[in-house]
């Protein structure tokens, strides 16, 4: 629906909006508003969960897996128009199989970040 890019650097990433306003209400257009917020509630519950294992899985180990649910993780995110969740994704994604334990680690306090202020910019109601 939307395409991802990833920032090259740390300062563009942080410039990237944490949400698309549009991209939601462009899921209302098709799949209608009890659809869309049924999915997205969906999102949050299954994003939390992801980000929880992403914390219990050595990168050495998991890298494939983790590779998986970040191109998951970056495809929902990217639905729903939460960007900056997205270009993160994809960065681990993209470098999974070389990150040490503490650009692993780095990266997901990055993730976490980013999910969080994407749930800050939510409409409330």
């Amino acid at each position: 629906m939307f395409e991802v890019t990833v920032a090259p650097a740390q300062k563009a990433l942080d410039a990237e909006p944490a949400r698309e306003p549009r991209a939601y209400e462009a899921l209302v257009r098709e799949i209608g508003e009890d659809g869309a917020c049924e999915v997205r509630d969906v999102f949050w519950s299954e994003t939390s969960a992801r980000l929880q294992l992403f914390r219990t899985l050595p990168p050495a180990q998991h890298h494939a897996r983790i590779a998986r649910e970040a191109h998951s993780l970056k495809s929902a995110a990217g639905t729903f128009g939460y960007v900056r969740l997205a270009a993160l994704a994809l960065r681990l994604e993209k470098s999974a199989e070389r990150l040490g334990d503490g650009e692993f680690r780095d990266l997901l306090d990055l993730m976490d970040a980013a999910y969080a202020a994407a749930r800050a910019q939510e409409p409330q109601g």
